[in-house]
């Protein structure tokens, strides 16, 4: 079952929004429950006692609180939600960045771009669902794929650096075969989670915490290729 959040203070919005994720499920075959907020400050109430949201669909042009605003709060808990902004206007798009939204859905909501954006918000869930399982002293740690910044060779260790930092011995290519094609070999000795990447240049590729990774010679087209096709 997807779980997805509707938030927004115009009634005949939310229930216009409503009824084609309600359609869109039925004819993907899959099980949704939608909860409805007229309000941001609705939503965070009871989302202090409920966070497993799938996604969620956010008005930006709300009361007191806007939508942009409730999406900073949730993503500072929440990296994985699936944020997908609603607005009437398109200065408001540049806002989504810093909360690294879904997309941005301009009223009057098309339900063909609907569709296209829920298929894409399930592909990510998907995504995350996925996870790489270490063996370490003994125990057995799942480790989340789209907790992974990058991973780096240090003599014959791999470390990953997600939450925390793991290593093991292992090779760079064995690592390589339980990934997706989020993550990209930009070295010898890194890997990248392109999800986790602000920028791309000639020799380096630089992370949104400001880490910089190598990027060898010859893969900055392909980098960049694989970067959009990704997103």
């Amino acid at each position: 079952m997807y779980r997805f959040a509707i938030c927004d203070d115009e009634p005949a919005d939310l229930i216009y929004i409503k009824n084609m994720i309600i359609e869109w499920g039925q004819k993907q075959h899959l099980e949704v429950d939608i909860r409805e907020f007229p309000s941001a400050e609705s939503f965070l109430f009871a989302y202090e006692e409920e966070k497993n949201f799938d996604a969620l669909f956010l008005d930006i042009e709300m009361g007191e609180m806007s939508g942009v605003e409730l999406a900073k709060k949730v993503r500072d808990q929440n990296k994985s939600i699936q944020i997908v902004f609603i607005t009437g206007y398109m200065e408001y798009i540049s806002e989504g960045y810093d909360v690294e939204a879904l997309h941005y859905l301009l009223k009057p909501v098309k339900k063909e771009k609907l569709e296209e954006v829920l298929c894409r918000a399930v592909e990510r869930i998907g995504m995350q669902e996925k996870a790489l399982l270490m063996q370490n002293a003994g125990e057995t740690m799942r480790v989340p794929l789209y907790e992974i910044r990058y991973m780096e060779v240090q003599k014959n260790y791999v470390t990953i650096h997600g939450k925390e930092d793991y290593s093991m011995k292992r090779t760079l290519r064995e690592m390589g075969k339980d990934l997706d094609e989020r993550f990209f070999q930009t070295h010898r000795s890194y890997i990248v989670n392109l999800g986790f990447v602000k920028k791309i240049t000639k020799s380096t590729v630089v992370l949104k915490d400001e880490t910089v990774i190598p990027l060898a010679r010859g893969l900055y087209d392909k980098i960049n290729q694989a970067f959009i096709s990704c997103f």
